[in-house]
């Protein structure tokens, strides 16, 4: 395999817009838009070109709102940062979009396109024509609107704080007491968690109804039965269909939930408590200290960097190139919006990883997952347009879900402690079982919302309850806390900001465990698969990426019953020949 990747960036030198040019508003911005739709194409060469020219365009745009967007959920207080993200999906991407649509009529209709590489822009040309299928002039304004209501759940999600022993912690911050060996202390934190997000509960009730009622118009305005039919087809899924997502619910409840019944009865025993209560998931035995990892967000990227660099140098070469680019912000403080992610900066290359890092275990694993991110980006940065780099979601979390599992091997880098080690390991495989029925339970309940846009408030509390209990593991006792699990969907940022963004986890998952299982026979091998399949960005289908990474494109029960047949063997090796 040719190893030719890098991650020395250079910036890439503009050839369409001026070096210095900077988005300031749409008079400025308009005449690249006119020039594109203006241009003649009388020539092959020159849709090349024009296609280069249109993307650098893009990326441009692309790096500016994410740049918006990254200052504003690093400091959800600060009013200018949320007015100039508010500005662009109001003042300026409204303008975008006619001129978007016409661009891609201009390029679906022309007849040099014919002349084209089509292997290479067989999914760019599709993902086009599925654009022009969507676009309708009436949906702008709603889907501004959107843009801007979406983000009002990070800023009511990043003022709740709880006082514990006399002081306040963000919400984030206080999931730390979930692993003390203290009960009492955990049942009082967990409680005063659950507390805290019923005190915004109507206001999240509104303002997901609101989203509700204004996706459906947007479905309805395109055509669609309902947004979940249209989303379908705006996410590109191509591949799969809402009956293979069914079939994935059902497959979870038959050849997953028995085995998190095992996690949970074996968690039950070693606490030595007679019933498992909600608190207790996270906890470990008295005697026994939490996992704590790390001590600073500084002291978290340089394990991170090692522990990366032993597992491939390219790996941390990323990271370094991130860190002098100051993309990083990794610990939570009041006021910074809850969550992680890796946000990709389509001109400059470096993406920027964004987490809520308190010391713990999770963070770890938040840490490597954005981590993978990264490193898809730096693999896809060098392909010629900004279409390519924009890769389905189905295996962008591979590239983030596989990194959490290889970089197992050198976890001792944040672990001394061998029996430390160990209970990280056992942690991790537990969260890559536990976290299949909750992906099952917020996919379903995303079907069901949007097939019934018309819902109450008390319907839609009552189908989540439903719901949840359907994937509940039978083993956890939730006894008298019925009016906080009617809630529990409200702590899913992705219902409010990206809708029908999360089966993609469980299907992610699974190619991850695939890789996984090719690692422990293999791990240059598997390594470079892994670099395969990410290199392509968007240049392939779904089973054309999975297939580079030696991987199958299957969530079928049968192909789910084998990968935990593997998982539940790993996990019984971590337990030391105790039964899982």
């Amino acid at each position: 395999m040719d190893h030719s990747y890098t991650a020395e960036l250079k910036k890439p030198e503009r050839r369409f817009l001026p070096k210095d040019f900077a988005i300031t508003d749409w008079q400025h911005l308009e005449p690249y838009f006119k020039d594109l739709l203006d241009r003649p194409i009388d020539s092959a060469a020159k849709m090349e070109k024009w296609l280069q020219d249109m993307s650098e365009l893009e990326s441009v745009v692309s790096e500016d709102i994410s740049w918006r967007h990254i200052r504003m959920t690093r400091d959800t207080e600060n009013k200018d940062y949320e007015q100039a993200f508010t500005y662009f999906v109001m003042e300026i991407q409204p303008h975008i979009q006619p001129y978007a649509d016409q661009l891609n009529r201009k390029l679906i209709e022309s007849p040099f396109t014919k002349d084209l590489d089509q292997r290479k822009y067989f999914t760019y040309l599709r993902s086009v024509k599925k654009s022009i299928e969507l676009f309708r002039k009436e949906n702008i304004p709603i889907q501004a609107e959107l843009s801007v209501l979406s983000q009002q759940y990070g800023a009511i999600a990043g003022k709740m704080t709880v006082t514990v022993n006399d002081q306040e912690y963000t919400l984030q911050q206080a999931t730390k007491f979930l692993e003390s060996h203290d009960r009492s202390l955990r049942e009082e934190v967990y409680k005063k968690v659950q507390e805290r997000r019923l005190q915004d509960r109507e206001a999240l009730n509104n303002l997901y109804s609101t989203l509700v009622s204004k996706r459906d118009q947007v479905a309805k305005n395109a055509g669609f039965a309902n947004y979940r039919d249209y989303k379908f087809v705006e996410l590109g899924r191509f591949d799969y269909t809402k009956e293979d997502c069914f079939s994935f619910h059902e497959a979870v409840k038959q050849y997953i939930i028995p085995l998190v019944n095992k996690i949970n009865e074996n968690k039950r025993r070693k606490l030595g408590v007679e019933t498992l209560r909600p608190w207790d998931t996270e906890a470990e035995p008295e005697g026994i200290q939490p996992l704590h990892p790390f001590n600073t967000g500084t002291e978290l990227l340089e394990k991170t960097v090692s522990c990366f660099r032993r597992l491939r140098p390219f790996f941390a070469e990323c990271l370094l190139t991130m860190r002098s680019m100051n993309r990083f912000d990794l610990e939570s403080r009041k006021g910074k919006a809850p969550g992680g992610y890796n946000c990709p900066l389509a001109e400059t290359g470096a993406p920027f990883i964004f987490m809520n890092a308190a010391g713990q275990m999770s963070d770890v694993t938040t840490m490597v997952h954005e981590g993978g991110h990264a490193i898809h980006s730096f693999l896809a940065h060098p392909l010629e347009l900004s279409a390519f780099k924009e890769y389905p979601m189905e295996i962008a979390e591979v590239a983030s879900m596989a990194m959490e599992l290889f970089s197992m091997e050198y976890w001792d880098t944040y672990f001394s402690n061998k029996q430390d080690l160990q209970r990280a390991k056992e942690h991790q495989l537990e969260r890559v079982i536990t976290i299949f029925p909750w992906i099952a339970t917020i996919d379903k309940f995303q079907h069901w919302v949007y097939e019934h846009p018309q819902h109450t408030v008390d319907e839609r509390t009552s189908k989540w309850t439903e719901i949840f209990r359907e994937f509940s593991s039978d083993v956890t006792d939730w006894s008298g806390l019925e009016n906080f699990q009617k809630n529990f969907w409200q702590k899913q940022l992705h219902l409010f900001e990206v809708p029908f963004y999360y089966i993609e986890y469980g299907i992610a998952q699974l190619g991850a465990i695939g890789l996984w299982m090719q690692f422990k026979q293999n791990k240059e091998a598997a390594l470079d698969n892994y670099i395969a399949a990410l290199e392509l960005g968007a240049t392939r289908t779904l089973p054309q990426l999975y297939e580079a990474a030696k991987l199958k494109f299957n969530f079928s029960g049968d192909y789910i019953r084998q990968l935990m047949a593997f998982l539940e063997k790993e996990m019984e090796k971590l337990y030391q020949a105790e039964p899982v």
